[in-house]
């Protein structure tokens, strides 16, 4: 019988600051069992000397298209050697180059002949970071299957702060290691780890709509993107989904049960149907708080009715999370999400204890944060603590949410 041999990871360096970190991203691979080779480019090594990467990998360190007289063609060795090819840091230029399919040096030509999966982790600064040209390269790499990771927001070298910053060297390794775990051929290499195959789980998304008349209805500015988000990538993950959703313009993900609902109550009998089997429940929705006590089945016309109109009577909406929270099972596990414009993190942590939750997703609302927008920036709240993340893509933020939520089962 022959033995499986390691994992192995091509690691790019491209020309910044944060290349110092990918000797962390190295050190870190091979603590987790791979075989790790490294291709820097030749601003690169105006950071980090290759003589580092040799000492770590007790590997030649590839550079010059032309530098290794025994390795003629040596982009294909390289591409055909790896299980993955990684590269963080990954700057915009290279990031531009790899979306455009050009090929001028050593490190671009082996990205355009590598067909194992492909995984870049971005750094540079802020204001080229948020460049309509580089949001257009990374979203164009991400629709082809390279798994890009989100960067991280802080201080940068410049002297400037926000996102660009490279994510730290453990969450490059932890998502380079979930990639080879799920890149069984190269076809698979954006295929997410099956880590929840035999889950049963509910999600609930978008708005509801509680009618004051035939026309009319109290609502909110739920898009629903993130419970869909959710949705899909559970299904990916190889759970079954059922996927509860109020009103919205969104075509429903492959493989997931999709439950209509308008109103609150319907939302509500809806999860309580389908919660009790459920491993895991996920409360994306946005539920109207109130709904009117008398909605009338007729269009309510100005000048006639201008009584019913100016002062119509609400009365409160059951509290889909708080109920089912308060019917979990053992061993179930209950999500929430907080929707907060002041003290979120604060106000989520209440909400944990007041609804049975297990985790708390809070996010601060307005002014064109979270509602409608295909990015979010969330705090994840369990009774042990608080993890602030990143503003990222709303599929990135779903599954980094249901990674937490099997943590705690």
């Amino acid at each position: 019988m022959t033995e499986a041999r390691a994992p192995q990871v091509l690691v790019g360096v491209t020309g910044c600051i944060a290349a110092y970190k990918s000797c962390e991203v190295v050190r870190g691979l091979q603590k987790a069992g791979c075989e790790v080779k490294v291709v820097m480019t030749e601003h690169a090594t105006r950071f980090v000397d290759p003589v580092t990467f040799r000492s770590l990998t007790h590997e030649k360190v590839a550079v010059g298209l032309f530098d290794d007289p025994s390795d003629p063609i040596h982009h294909i060795s390289l591409a055909e050697w790896c299980d993955l090819f990684l590269i963080a840091p990954c700057t915009a230029n290279v990031a531009a180059k790899v979306a455009c399919g050009l090929a001028d040096d050593l490190l671009s030509t082996t990205a355009l002949a590598c067909a194992a999966p492909l995984m870049i982790a971005p750094a540079m600064n802020v204001h080229m970071y948020e460049a309509a040209p580089t949001r257009e390269n990374l979203e164009t790499l991400r629709a082809r299957g390279v798994v890009v990771m989100e960067a991280d927001e802080g201080y940068q070298a410049c002297g400037d702060v926000g996102r660009g910053r490279l994510p730290e060297p453990d969450a490059i390794v932890a998502r380079a290691l979930e990639v080879l775990a799920g890149a069984g051929t190269p076809a698979d290499a954006a295929r997410p780890v099956p880590d929840m195959a035999g889950l049963s789980v509910v999600v609930t998304a978008g708005p509801t709509v509680e009618p004051i008349d035939a026309v009319r209805y109290v609502s909110n500015h739920s898009s629903g993107k993130m419970g869909y988000a959710l949705a899909a990538d559970a299904a990916a993950r190889g759970a079954a989904v059922t996927l509860i959703s109020g009103p919205v313009a969104l075509e429903a993900p492959a493989g997931v049960r999709v439950v209509a609902v308008r109103t609150a109550r319907e939302m509500l009998a809806a999860a309580e149907e389908a919660c009790p089997t459920a491993d895991m429940a996920v409360f994306a929705a946005a539920v109207a708080d109130y709904r009117p006590v008398a909605p009338a089945d007729r269009k309510l016309k100005k000048g006639a009715d201008d009584a019913a109109l100016a002062a119509i009577e609400l009365t409160p909406n059951p509290d889909v999370l708080a109920t089912i929270g308060a019917a979990k099972r053992p061993g179930q596990v209950i999500v929430g999400f907080a929707a907060e414009t002041d003290d979120v993190a604060a106000n989520a942590r209440k909400k944990l204890a007041s609804k049975h939750a297990d985790l708390i997703v809070a996010n601060e609302v307005g002014e064109g944060r979270a509602f409608g927008t295909d990015e979010n920036q969330a705090i994840l709240v369990t009774a042990v603590g608080d993890e602030p993340l990143p503003l990222m893509p709303k599929p990135e933020l779903a599954h980094r949410i249901w990674t937490r939520a099997l943590a705690l089962r």
